[in-house]
């Protein structure tokens, strides 16, 4: 059964590497542009939303309710916050990093979308699985907050046992679990979360955005 799929970005050169200049409409809602085509007999739909949770949350409850879609999906970039080999993954679970309780002796993280109050639970948001055995499976953290800190990185890794971070993933996985649809994730790592992730995000940005649309094709043409 072909599928009807809509993706989202929160860079616009993530967008543009995937199919790059394919399209059979392109719409516009509001401030998204949203290239329309057709691929391994699937109907898409992507937009680069911008940065951030609400950017992410809005594109994709804008897809699931415009064009029907079945399955949400976030290609582009993250930061690397293990050691997990390889520089493309597979997302199979997302969690926020930046939803919880500030307390006197610190941040305390909840479910995303539940009570910041009594004892301290993190489930993640668990991703629809890929036909793409020849990557590795990753856990996501979304914030919106750009990462330059290797002690943000470390709380991140160890407190949640975050593989990458990024500033989408999470706010896709919640509205495809509010709206009672499947979502997919891949990304492709553009820095390590550090001092040098400014310097280092521009100059990996075309390449590991290409990689992650790359994947995400092989991807698309494999479901049924």
């Amino acid at each position: 059964m072909a599928r009807r799929i809509g993706i989202i970005t929160g860079v616009q050169e993530e967008a543009d590497a995937f199919l790059p200049g394919q399209f059979t409409a392109i719409d516009q809602h509001g401030a998204f542009s949203i290239r329309r085509l057709v691929h391994g007999g699937h109907d898409i739909a992507i937009t680069c939303c911008g940065i951030g949770k609400v950017n992410a949350a809005l594109a994709a409850t804008m897809l699931a309710m415009r064009y029907a879609c079945d399955l949400l999906m976030i290609i582009g970039t993250a930061g690397k916050l293990s050691d997990l080999p390889g520089d493309c993954f597979v997302i199979h679970q997302a969690v926020q990093g930046d939803f919880g309780a500030q307390r006197p002796d610190g941040f305390t993280h909840y479910t995303a979308g539940t009570w910041p109050i009594g004892p301290a639970t993190v489930e993640a948001f668990l991703a629809m699985p890929l036909p793409l055995p020849d990557l590795q499976q990753a856990r996501i953290v979304t914030g919106d907050c750009f990462v330059e800190c290797p002690d943000h990185s470390l709380r991140l890794r160890e407190g949640l046992g975050g593989d990458l971070v990024d500033m989408e993933t999470g706010a896709l996985a919640q509205v495809a679990v509010r709206l009672g649809l499947p979502w997919a994730a891949i990304k492709a790592t553009t820095d390590d979360a550090n001092g040098d992730s400014v310097g280092d995000f521009q100059a990996n940005l075309r390449r590991a955005a290409g990689s992650a649309a790359a994947a995400a094709e092989r991807a698309i043409l494999a479901l049924h």
